[in-house]
């Protein structure tokens, strides 16, 4: 099952269909952004093996700069997505498609601290087992309690997301400080 009504929150346990759905979501809009610069990547938690997560497959959309932003949107809309605006995260614009909400796309330019954040993020818990499992249970937890309002259920997953980057932050530098030892040999 993929798809959710807007405003609620339901999550559904991981399903390698999120992975396939991304993909041909993948292969969908190239057809649309023919000739056109960008990177696309799976991120959320639908991104994350194992990890329960609300059935809509999140993605980001990363361009060379917000200068043709209409165009992008333009291009966006005629594959069926909905324009949102920056809608709540300034440099950040936002897109839904289907009804119920099956994906979200998340465009932004190149050097964007938001792709920063969201790729260390699906990385880390990526291959940190233990702290998707501990954000997975409070994810669990906060889904029961805000059933039915999604900013709330984000607002309150928020602190333990930004000290999951801050351990992911640490040990992307660790492993800078190692490779830089390493090649300066």
């Amino acid at each position: 099952m993929i798809g959710l009504t807007p405003g609620t929150v339901k999550l559904s346990h991981y399903s390698t269909v999120w992975r396939n759905r991304y993909t041909a979501e993948k292969r969908r809009l190239k057809k649309y952004t023919l000739r056109s610069c960008y990177v696309l990547e799976h991120i959320g938690s639908t991104a994350i093996p194992g990890l329960d997560a609300k059935p809509i497959i999140d993605m980001a959309l990363m361009i060379p700069s917000l200068d043709r932003l209409p165009f992008w949107i333009k291009k966006l809309e005629t594959a069926g997505y909905i324009y949102k605006g920056e809608y709540g995260l300034p440099g950040r614009h936002f897109f839904s498609r289907g009804n119920p909400v099956t994906h979200h796309l998340h465009l932004v330019a190149k050097g964007s601290e938001h792709w920063d954040r969201w790729i260390l993020f699906r990385n880390y818990l990526r291959t940190h087992p233990a702290d998707a499992h501990n954000y997975s249970k409070l994810k669990s937890s906060l889904a029961k309690k805000y059933k039915k309002n999604r900013d709330a259920y984000t607002r309150a997953k928020t602190p333990l997301v930004n000290q999951i980057l801050n351990k992911a932050r640490k040990e992307q530098k660790t492993l800078k400080f190692v490779d830089d030892i390493v090649s300066s040999d």
